[in-house]
C-alpha cells in the first residue's frame, strides 16, 4: 500500500497536466477555426465591395453610352462621335475591371455581352431595346451570384445592398 500511496497522486497529477494540455489544444483549435471563418467572411466582404465598385461603375458607363448613342441617332455630329468613342472606351476599361475582379465566368461573360451590345448600338447598329434589357438582366443575375454565391435570388432582393 505503500507505493500506491506515493504512485497514486503522481498518476492523478500526470492525468491532470494531459487533460489540462488536451482541453488548451481543443480550445486552440476552436480559435483557430473561428480566426479562419472570420478571414473568410472578411476576405468575401472585401470582393463584393471590389465586384460592386466595378459593377457600378460599369453600368454607369453602360447608361451614358446608351443615352449617347440614342443621341447620336438624331443628330450627325462628329463631336458626338467622339465622345460616343470615348465613352465606348471607357467602357470596355470598366468591362477590363470586372474581368480582373470577377470570381465566375458567367459574370465575365454577361459583362462582356453586354457590353457587345452597348457598343453595337453606339457603333449606329440596329438598337433593339429589348435584346439590350436582356443583356443587362442576365449582368445583374451574374453579379449577383457571384458576389453572393449559393443564395437564391427572390423578388425583393436588389442587386445592390443598401
Amino acid at each position: 500500500m505503500g507505493s500506491w500511496g506515493t504512485l497514486g497522486p503522481a498518476l492523478l497529477s500526470l492525468a491532470g497536466v494531459a487533460l489540462g494540455a488536451g482541453g488548451s489544444l481543443f480550445g486552440q483549435y476552436l480559435v483557430s477555426r473561428a480566426s479562419t471563418r472570420q478571414l473568410e467572411v472578411q476576405e468575401s466582404a472585401a470582393h463584393r465591395a471590389e465586384v460592386k465598385n466595378a459593377v457600378l461603375k460599369f453600368l454607369g458607363l453602360a447608361s451614358q453610352v446608351e443615352k449617347a448613342a440614342l443621341a447620336r441617332s438624331g443628330s450627325g455630329g462628329t463631336e458626338a462621335d467622339a465622345e460616343l468613342d470615348q465613352l465606348v472606351d471607357d467602357l470596355w476599361l470598366a468591362h477590363a475591371e470586372i474581368d480582373l475582379a470577377a470570381r465566375s465566368e458567367p459574370l465575365r461573360g454577361a459583362a462582356y455581352r453586354f457590353a457587345v451590345r452597348l457598343a453595337e448600338a453606339a457603333r449606329g447598329g440596329i438598337y433593339d431595346g429589348s435584346v439590350l434589357r436582356g443583356s443587362q438582366a442576365q449582368f445583374f443575375d451574374a453579379a449577383y451570384d457571384d458576389m453572393w454565391p449559393g443564395h437564391r435570388r427572390t423578388a425583393g432582393d436588389s442587386v445592390m445592398p443598401q
